[in-house]
């Protein structure tokens, strides 16, 4: 059987070993721990911005939807009134056309009549000399 004595270096080894771990824990770990503490925060906050400018977008969007729709429904509206004001001048129009038909018929028939009458003298004018030609000739004399 062989006993084994432990000597006084491993004593010194887990000092160093010790040591080793607290000077890394102080110049390496913690170091890293507050690096990614940093990290981490500014992550949060970059997130929190990015989640209050997408609502501040999806706001605005919604504002700009209500506005679109509002102005859609406006020029709705005011189309109607303008093509309702244009069927009722049409309508007007038309009207006012249809009350002067009777008197352009009306001054027409009377220009018509006038005419008709200034032909009726002048052809009673002309038959009559034309009557006397035509008798002068068949007989062949002078008629008076």
């Amino acid at each position: 059987m062989v006993t084994v004595i432990p000597d006084y270096t491993i004593f010194i080894q887990i000092v160093t070993f010790l040591a080793l771990i607290f000077i890394l824990n102080f110049l390496l770990y913690k170091p890293i721990l507050t690096i990614i503490d940093r990290r981490k925060k500014q992550l949060e906050e970059l997130e929190n911005e990015i989640k209050l400018f997408n609502d501040s977008v999806d706001k605005r969007a919604a504002e700009y939807d209500e506005k679109l729709k509002l102005a859609k429904t406006n020029a709705s509206e005011i189309k109607k009134e303008i093509i309702k004001e244009g069927a009722d001048k049409a309508k007007s129009i038309v009207d006012a056309v249809r009350n002067e038909i009777p008197l352009m018929t009306q001054e027409f028939q009377k220009k018509m009549d006038k005419e008709i009458m200034a032909a009726r003298q002048i052809l009673e004018s002309k038959s009559r000399r034309l009557s006397l030609e035509i008798a002068e000739k068949v007989l062949g004399r002078r008629v008076q």
